[in-house]
């Protein structure tokens, strides 16, 4: 048994879901069906679900921590071949800022709550406690790496591990940021407002957020009505953020929802109220 089966096996019995990877940090290919390592329940291979090919299948899709998998053809083969370990981050909750440089690093250091860090090749993995969609170069040399990705597995790291902050939630909309551009004018309403306590706003996101992550079925409709409530309660007095909007809008992407999707609902959630 080699290094890397052995570190899988030792992460697969704590809960983590691995994989091997080949040369180029890229996954080992199981089937001629899904396109470019990507596998998905829907022909769009954009949303989890199973698979139609042979299991395992490829990249975050196949991570898993059975060891009867991992120690199955064609895995075995795998193995033999691999240059690397690989987890599904948001498969066990936890989301990766991936820091690619020393800018990259010194940019989390000045903004980023400290939290448990994992040094690479050219930069830091920054592991926070909770999922979030993933998203490549939301900033120069920053990668957000949680759900429907794999991360590479470089050690266990130092620090203590804190919860996912609003900052990282909010590196996912792109700029100009489509959130601002929809938000900017409740901030001149001039509302009188209604929040008696900071609790109160903060309730009434974490309602809106929970309904969304456990929506079974017409999640489209479910995003616009929880938008239309959210902002019917929240959205006249200037007390509702980009951060606020930010964490709808990434909760609702975590359940297959597009950002444009994201834009529009909001946006014809304004309309209907009058804003």
């Amino acid at each position: 048994m080699n290094a890397h089966l052995r570190t899988a096996l030792t992460l697969a019995g704590r809960g983590v879901p691995v994989l091997p990877l080949r040369a180029g940090k890229v996954p080992f290919g199981n089937c001629p069906v899904c396109r470019d390592n990507v596998c998905g329940g829907r022909p769009n291979m954009k949303t989890p679900g199973p698979c139609s090919c042979l299991r395992p299948c490829h990249a975050w899709a196949a991570a898993t921590t059975d060891p009867a998998v991992l120690t199955a053809r064609p895995w075995m083969t795998a193995w033999a071949q691999a240059q690397a370990v690989a987890y599904h981050p948001g498969g066990i909750g936890l989301t990766v800022v991936d820091l690619d440089h020393a800018d990259a690093v010194g940019w989390a250091r000045r903004t980023l709550p400290a939290t448990r860090t994992v040094p690479t090749t050219r930069g830091e993995h920054w592991i926070y406690q909770g999922a979030m969609p993933s998203a490549n170069a939301v900033r120069d040399g920053v990668d957000i790496k949680s759900t429907m990705v794999y991360a590479r597995w470089l050690g266990p790291g130092t620090g203590t591990m804190t919860t996912l902050p609003d900052t990282v939630r909010a590196l996912i909309v792109k700029e100009p940021s489509p959130v601002r551009s929809v938000i900017a004018p409740l901030a001149a309403g001039g509302g009188e407002c209604r929040h008696r306590t900071p609790a109160y706003l903060e309730r009434g996101i974490a309602m809106a957020e929970q309904r969304i992550t456990e929506v079974a079925g017409g999640v489209h409709a479910t995003v616009y009505r929880t938008f239309l409530a959210v902002l019917s309660a929240h959205g006249r007095c200037g007390c509702l953020t980009d951060a606020h909007a930010a964490r709808l809008f990434a909760v609702a992407q975590t359940k297959g929802e597009s950002a444009r999707h994201c834009v529009d609902a909001w946006s014809n959630a304004l309309t209907a109220l009058g804003m």
